[in-house]
């Protein structure tokens, strides 16, 4: 059976190198590779376990700034196992070389599920 498994938590954020110090501090992570002016990802130390913490330059104060990454090896069987649970497809303009795609859990809380 596929199973796609929590990546990494996508937090947003209205400071990228703020939330880097912070987060970084706080979780003892280090970047996993250079920032972006609006994303960044932060993760354990080498050699150690957990989820990666990815940061979102967001202005948004609504219901949608935290998200989980669901990490998958068959993309599409796992959108279609989420449907099929219940999950629904959320209408979003996806950038060409998108490696996700968005859902909504029955409670309209949104997750992507990103092809690894």
């Amino acid at each position: 059976m596929v199973m796609a498994t929590i990546g990494s938590v996508v937090w947003g954020v209205r400071d990228i190198p703020r939330a880097i110090e912070f987060w970084a501090a706080a979780l003892d992570y280090e970047l996993l590779r250079p920032p972006d002016e609006d994303w960044a990802v932060l993760q354990p130390h080498e050699g150690q376990e957990g989820i990666q913490l990815s940061l979102k330059l967001t202005n948004s104060d609504g219901p949608h700034r935290h998200h989980l990454d669901l990490f998958s090896d068959d993309q599409a069987a796992d959108v279609e196992r989420f449907l099929e649970l219940g999950a629904d497809p959320v209408d979003w303009e996806y950038e060409p070389d998108a490696d996700y795609v968005v859902l909504s859990d029955p409670d309209g809380n949104r997750f992507c599920i990103v092809q690894v």
